[in-house]
C-alpha cells in the first residue's frame, strides 16, 4: 500500500480544490475552508511543520512598542515556592488514594489529598488557603526535605516582577513580605523598599503533577500544579499601603499589582475592611499612571464579585485564566455563567462572549467612569487580547509574546522546540456563542487573528503547547508581564 507523505497529501488536496472551484465556483466558503483548512495544519513542502511556521511568524510580529516602559512597579504578594511532585508528597504523608473533593478551604491533610485529586482529575490548576498553621508548617517541613523539591520565587507579582527584571533596561520595584530566602532569589534589578522586608519568608508548595501521570484510578489529562498555604502576610496584603507609598518616589510608568485572591483566607469581615482599605489604596495612585491586575484561582463569589465591582472600574488592564474567566462570570450572573466547568479546551465563542461582557458592564465607556480597558486571557492551547478601542498599542506583539513564553518557559528553553511543542487550539472557531459570530480559520502562516465587536477588539493566537512541561507554575505570571512588556498605552 503506497505511504503518502504530508507534502504530497497538501499538493494533492490543492489540485482537488483547485478542481472543485473550477466545477463549482459558486461552492460556499465554509464548505471549501473545511477541505483547505487541514492543509495550513501539515508540513509545507518544504518540510517546515505547522509549529515551525508558526513560531517564525510570531517572530516577524513581535517588535518593542514605541513608548516602552522604564520604571514598573509591582506589588504585593510575594512568597517561596516549593515545587513538587504532588503524589510524592502525598504518599511521604502516609496518604491514599482516593475519592476526589473541592474544599474552598483546607482543614487537614485529608482535605488536602481530596483536592488535589479532584483537580488532578480534570488537568486544572487551583490555590487553595490551609486553616491549621501547626499542620501547614509540618506538611511544608515533610515537601522541603523530599528528593527533588526545590525553591523558587513566588507569588504572582513576585514572579511578574522577576520576569520582568530580565529585561536590563527596566527599572523593578517589588514591595510585598520579602524574607531572607526570597531576598536572595530574586534578581539584582529589583528594587526592594526596607519596609518591605521581614524576618521570616512565606512558603506556598505547589504540587505537581504530568500529564497522564497516575495515582490509584486516576489520570491526569494534563499537567498542572495545586497550590496551597497558610500565608496571613499575604493574605491580609499587609503591604498595599507600603506599596501605594513607595510609588511617588520611585516614579513607575506602569504600577501591576495582584494579591486580592488571597484575602479568601480571612473572615468575612476582614474581607470587607480590607478590600475597602486596598479601594482606597488604589485610589491614591496617580491617574496618569496605568495600573494591571493580575488574577488567581478563587472560590469565593461574594468577594470575586465585589473585586468586579470596587476594583475593576480603578484598574485599566486584567490579566486571567480559563478557571478565572468562568468563576467571574458566574459570580455575576455574566454570559455562560450556567456552565459548571470547561470540558476539554474552552470554546473561543464562549471565552469571547464573558470577555467582551466584562468590558462592556465594567469597563470605559461615555456613560461609565471606569478604567479598564485591557484583558488578556490564557489558556493551555490559545490566548486572547481584548482592548477597548483608542486605548493601547501594539497589542498584536502582545499577544504573540505572551503565547511565546508559554512555549519556552514551560519547556525550560531560551526559544521555541519544535520538536518539543505541538499545537492544540481549535483550527477554526466562532467568535461569539450568543450572537451571530463570525466562523474564523487559523492559519500558522498568519498566526494572530483579529476581530472587532461594538469599539472592542480581540486578537487570538495559538499557543505551541510544551509535549513534556519542565515547570507549569508561574505560567500565568509569565505569560501577563511578556504581554504588558511589548503594551504600550496611549496617553489620553
Amino acid at each position: 500500500m503506497a505511504v503518502w507523505s504530508g507534502p504530497a497529501c497538501a499538493g494533492f488536496l490543492a489540485l482537488a480544490v483547485g478542481c472543485v472551484l473550477l466545477l463549482q465556483p459558486e461552492l460556499p466558503g465554509l464548505a471549501l475552508r473545511a477541505l483547505w483548512g487541514p492543509v495550513l495544519w501539515v508540513s509545507s513542502p518544504g518540510g517546515t511543520s505547522a509549529e515551525g511556521r508558526l513560531a517564525a511568524a510570531w517572530e516577524a510580529l513581535i517588535v518593542r512598542p514605541a513608548r516602552p516602559w522604564s520604571r514598573v512597579a509591582v506589588g504585593v504578594n510575594a512568597c517561596v515556592d516549593v515545587v513538587l511532585s504532588g503524589v510524592k508528597l502525598l504518599q511521604a504523608l502516609g496518604l491514599s488514594p482516593g475519592n476526589g473533593e473541592d474544599h474552598s478551604v483546607l482543614h487537614s491533610r485529608e482535605d488536602l489529598k481530596e483536592a488535589f485529586i479532584h483537580f488532578m482529575g480534570k488537568g486544572a490548576a487551583a490555590e487553595r488557603f490551609f486553616s491549621d498553621e501547626q499542620a501547614f508548617h509540618n506538611i511544608s517541613q515533610v515537601a522541603s526535605a523530599l528528593p527533588g523539591a526545590q525553591h523558587y520565587v513566588g507569588g504572582n507579582a513576585a514572579l511578574i516582577g522577576q520576569k520582568l527584571a530580565a529585561n536590563s533596561d527596566l527599572k523593578v520595584l517589588l514591595c510585598g513580605p520579602v524574607g531572607p530566602k526570597l531576598h536572595h532569589l530574586l534578581d539584582d534589578n529589583i528594587v526592594v523598599p526596607p519596609e518591605s522586608m521581614q524576618e521570616v519568608d512565606e512558603f506556598h508548595l505547589i504540587l505537581e503533577y504530568q500529564a497522564g501521570e497516575q495515582w490509584g484510578h486516576l489520570t491526569a489529562p494534563s499537567a498542572n500544579r495545586f497550590i496551597f498555604s497558610h500565608d496571613l502576610s499575604n493574605g491580609a496584603m499587609n503591604t498595599l499601603e507600603v506599596f501605594v507609598s513607595s510609588l511617588e518616589e520611585f516614579q513607575p510608568d506602569l504600577v501591576v499589582l495582584s494579591g486580592l485572591h488571597m484575602m479568601e483566607g480571612q473572615s468575612k469581615e476582614i474581607q470587607k475592611k480590607r478590600l475597602l482599605e486596598a479601594v482606597i489604596s488604589i485610589s491614591d495612585i496617580p491617574t496618569d499612571i496605568p495600573v494591571h491586575l493580575e488574577l488567581a484561582s478563587m472560590t469565593d463569589r461574594e468577594l470575586m464579585s465585589s473585586i468586579m465591582h470596587q476594583v475593576f472600574p480603578l484598574v485599566n488592564s486584567l490579566g486571567l485564566n480559563e478557571q478565572e474567566l468562568l468563576f467571574l462570570s458566574q459570580s455575576a450572573s455574566g454570559p455562560h455563567s450556567s456552565l459548571p466547568a470547561w470540558s476539554g479546551i474552552p470554546d473561543v465563542g464562549v471565552v469571547s462572549d464573558i470577555l467582551f461582557w466584562i468590558l462592556k458592564e465594567h469597563g470605559r465607556s461615555k456613560e461609565r467612569a471606569s478604567n479598564l480597558t485591557r484583558i488578556h486571557f490564557h489558556t493551555l492551547a490559545y490566548h486572547i487580547l481584548a482592548t477597548v478601542d483608542g486605548h493601547w498599542g501594539n497589542q498584536l506583539a502582545s499577544v504573540a509574546a505572551g503565547a511565546r513564553v508559554a512555549g519556552t518557559q514551560a519547556c525550560a528553553s531560551e526559544t521555541i522546540d519544535t520538536s518539543r511543542v505541538s499545537l492544540k487550539a481549535p483550527q477554526e472557531f466562532l467568535t461569539s456563542r450568543s450572537e451571530a459570530g463570525s466562523r474564523i480559520s487559523v492559519n500558522p502562516n498568519e498566526p494572530v487573528v483579529q476581530w472587532h465587536r461594538e469599539g472592542i477588539s480581540f486578537h487570538f493566537t495559538p499557543v505551541l503547547v510544551c509535549k513534556d512541561p519542565i515547570r507549569t507554575v508561574g505560567l500565568g505570571d509569565a505569560i501577563s508581564a511578556e504581554g504588558l512588556f511589548y503594551s504600550e498605552v496611549y496617553p489620553h
